[in-house]
């Protein structure tokens, strides 16, 4: 809502139309202006003709301050020997409109009459060029000294608060109204409302409203609907709307737009288009601003057709209204037409802005078209938009979705002011490009900075951590999450429960799931496949269940962590009712991912017939997934011919992966056919392939411990390996005994087996029981599946040392307590 601004067009016109030949002038006058000249008053001129030459030379003084010809109204001013006060208010009033506000202060001492409209003149100048704590000085002056403000002085002071978003201020201004009784003066009320309405006081502003008199004026209807527009009530502004048409009140250039952006919040189309007709039979349908908010409601309520006929017959190339329609086509996808948009804008020699540049942005992210990219970002720094954050955080996020983070750092370290946007934009481009460390360590220059973080900053944060299993790094996160005060976040509370879950706590993670105040499928999942990957199947089933009952339909991912569940309990009939339910009753097309957890149930159920079937039946090409998975199934049952195939797949899919090499080899020993191992090992060897070193680390006081098997290189090394003879001792004399076929160096028993005691994740436990208080749980992950024999030791240890042990291996979590793990010895 604007507010008129009192100036020279406001002041009372005491001249008439009097013969301007005798007003003396050595400048050039405007057009419509005479050419005129200042005479000096003689002795003996009369009263009257010196009057009227005092008024024509008011008038042009007036006509030059209108059209802004401010230096020329002064040298007039200057040889004016009579002057009135209506010479010195529109002398006043036009340095103050045209931001001269040290020679109106000047003038404005100088004369030496002061009315309520030489004070409304500078205060008015004051607000509008947003000079708070001189408008305000000026306007408690001016009540010291006497002057009553007057219905445009808070008319001008209001629209000050309402542009600077002063509520503070305005409720002072609202006090004040009430004394001095102007709180049922249409102008002052208006200008109430726009005031809270500006500063999010939308509630404030509707009793107001609601207050005055029945018979409203068309401003203070249109301050409402842009009121309940502006601060996200869209169905209360078409309301309003309704009713102000019911009242008889014509709406005008100001109203339509804030209708339409309200029709545009809801997608309230229909309504949209009804509007649309209006402002044809009112006439407004050639206004550049109705236009431009149609293209944009048209484009939001995805009617792209109409928005581009709108644009298409607007007489100027208003570049709000390209912007709108191409933003419409990126959020619908057509990216080719933004472009094209672009290409035409260029094309039209049409002035680009920050929110240009934003848009063909997000379609090159989109369509990983890096070196039009690169083309528009030279364009870019030509048309020096280079220091434009809007423009930086757009180029930051392209260059991130693209997976070029190497540009995507260049930007964000050369912009000069960064906001919270672009720390994000390059975080989460970190953690989705899976660069997990950098996002943490960025996450934590960002607070250094100050800059305090946002949802989408957390849950990428959280999510990192997920990936890291930085459970105290997490936890920190979490805890600053509750501290900062920021509302509860679903995107927040999702990245809660997946990080507590794949961190194997998976209590933790079910209680952030129960409070949390709304849920959707990804809630859902996170905690069904938690509770699968931590070896408690009934509960992911069971949940599974909750969430179907509650009306959540699952999704693509949601199968996964069911039939992962099925397959490590050997839950073979209810594994293939899900599988058959996901395109019968959901339409979900099972994926790469669900055969593979299909086949590894049928596997481990022994149905390797049933397994090679449904591999044959697949709608999709079987990925490496569904080949190690049958693979594994051959190895354990012993299927060699079937074994080879899925190995020779394997070889095409990941020639570098070392593991279906080696499980075939271990097939052609354990069937007796040593050539055959040989040869697949000397395979390997030719082409340069290594079994992937086994890794195990634990996190202790937030710093992450590495060990490989057999580490010597930890500052700790001399009590790890004393604590490891201890442990063997221990669990010796509790009934363990070395499996010495997981040894794999070619030497005595005795050294084999001392090789077993060396493995990465008993260097862990080992340093976890040293260093960790007594009692506490000892969380290990290793980045291989766990040996048998090492599953083992955990359980002794576990029981001789009472401890809780959580050892994640690439497969599934284990919870060792008091000698049993949770996966039933089925991983």
């Amino acid at each position: 809502m604007v507010f008129p601004v009192i100036g020279a067009a406001q002041l009372p016109m005491f001249c008439s139309h009097g013969d301007s030949r005798q007003v003396a002038s050595t400048f050039g006058a405007p057009c419509k202006l005479k050419r005129t000249h200042l005479v000096s008053f003689s002795v003996g001129e009369s009263p009257t003709r010196i009057r009227r030459l005092k008024i024509d030379s008011n008038r042009v003084l007036n006509e030059l301050s209108k059209s802004g010809r401010i230096n020329e109204a002064r040298k007039l001013f200057d040889k004016m020997s009579e002057r009135d006060e209506f010479t010195w208010n529109t002398l006043i009033a036009a340095y103050a409109a045209s931001g001269k506000l040290t020679e109106a202060m000047e003038l404005f001492k100088e004369t030496p009459i002061k009315s309520s409209v030489t004070w409304n003149s500078l205060i008015s100048g004051y607000c509008q060029h947003g000079m708070e704590t001189e408008a305000f000085d000026l306007f408690s002056r001016m009540q010291v000294e006497g002057q009553r403000p007057n219905q445009y002085t808070m008319g001008s002071i209001l629209r000050l608060c309402s542009t600077s978003g002063l509520l503070r201020r305005g409720k002072q201004v609202h006090g004040y109204v009430i004394k001095t009784q102007f709180e049922s003066n249409d102008y002052v009320v208006t200008g109430l409302v726009d005031m809270y309405a500006k500063c999010n006081c939308i509630s404030e502003a509707e009793s107001l409203f609601k207050m005055m008199p029945d018979k409203k004026n068309h401003v203070m209807w249109t301050a409402m609907v842009s009121g309940y527009s502006q601060n996200g009530e869209a169905f209360k502004a078409i309301k309003c709307y309704r009713d102000m048409v019911v009242e008889g009140v014509a709406s005008n250039q100001f109203t339509f737009p804030s209708v339409l952006t309200a029709c545009a919040a809801v997608q309230a189309g229909n309504f949209g288009a009804q509007m649309h007709s209006f402002i044809v039979r009112s006439g407004f349908e050639a206004n550049v601003f109705v236009q431009s908010a149609l293209v944009d409601m048209y484009a939001k309520c995805q009617d792209l057709d109409s928005a581009m006929k709108v644009l298409e017959n607007m007489k100027v190339d208003d570049v709000v209204s390209w912007n709108s329609m191409l933003v419409g086509c990126v959020r619908l996808g057509c990216e080719e037409d933004a472009l094209s948009l672009f290409r035409n804008m260029r094309a039209r020699d049409m002035k680009l802005d920050n929110f240009t540049y934003p848009s063909v942005l997000n379609c090159f992210a989109s369509m990983q078209d890096v070196n039009n990219a690169m083309s528009v970002h030279c364009l870019i720094i030509k048309t020096g938009f280079e220091a434009s954050k809007l423009v930086n955080n757009a180029l930051v996020d392209m260059y991130a979705k693209q997976g070029n983070m190497d540009c995507a750092f260049q930007v964000f370290n050369h912009m000069p002011n960064k906001d919270v946007v672009s720390w994000t934009s390059l975080l989460t481009g970190y953690a989705r490009n899976n660069r997990h460390e950098e996002a943490l360590k960025l996450f934590c220059d960002m607070r250094l900075a100050g800059v305090y973080p946002d949802h989408i900053v957390l849950a990428s944060v959280l999510s990192a951590c997920a990936e890291l299993t930085l459970l105290e790094f997490g936890q920190q996160v979490h805890a600053n999450f509750v501290k900062s005060g920021l509302r509860s976040s679903i995107s927040v509370d999702n990245s809660l429960v997946t990080v507590y879950a794949k961190c194997g706590c998976i209590d933790d993670a079910s209680r952030v799931f129960d409070s949390m105040q709304s849920r959707d499928v990804i809630s859902w999942t996170a905690l069904i496949v938690g509770y699968a990957q931590n070896g408690k199947v009934r509960d992911s089933v069971r949940f599974y269940d909750q969430m179907v009952a509650s009306g959540t339909k699952p999704d693509f991912i949601t199968f996964i962590g069911l039939l992962f569940a099925c397959s490590h309990a050997g839950l073979l009939e209810r594994g293939r009712s899900y599988f058959a339910s996901m395109e019968k009753v959901y339409g979900i097309k099972p994926g790469p991912e669900h055969y593979a957890c299909m086949i590894d149930l049928l596997g481990r159920s022994g149905k390797l017939v049933e397994a090679d079937t449904l591999l044959n039946q697949m709608d999709v090409e079987p990925d490496a997934a569904v080949w190690k998975a049958l693979l594994a199934a051959c190895r354990v049952h012993g299927n060699l011919e079937l074994g080879e195939r899925a190995a020779k797949n394997l070889f095409e899919l990941e020639p570098t992966n070392a593991v279906p090499y080696i499980m075939l080899s271990n097939m052609y020993s354990a069937a007796g056919k040593w050539e055959d191992a040989a040869r697949i090992r000397r395979t390997m060897k030719s082409r340069g392939i290594s079994k992937e070193p086994g890794c195990s680390w634990i996190e202790v006081n937030s710093k992450v411990h590495n060990f490989m098997s057999e580490d010597r290189g930890h500052p700790r090394t001399t009590e790890i390996y004393s604590k490891i003879a201890e442990i063997m001792v221990s669990i010796k004399e509790a009934g363990y005994e070395p499996d010495i076929s997981f040894a794999l160096h070619n030497m005595d028993e005795e050294g084999k087996e001392l090789g077993l005691a060396y493995h990465s994740e008993k260097l862990a436990v080992a340093f976890g029981l040293l260093s960790l208080p007594p009692g506490a749980p000892i969380r290990i992950f290793k980045n291989l599946r766990v040996c048998g024999d090492c599953h083992t030791a955990m359980k002794y240890i576990s029981r001789v040392y009472h401890r809780h042990i959580i050892l994640r291996d690439s497969n599934c979590f284990h919870h060792l307590k008091e000698g049993q793990c949770s996966c039933g010895d089925y991983w």
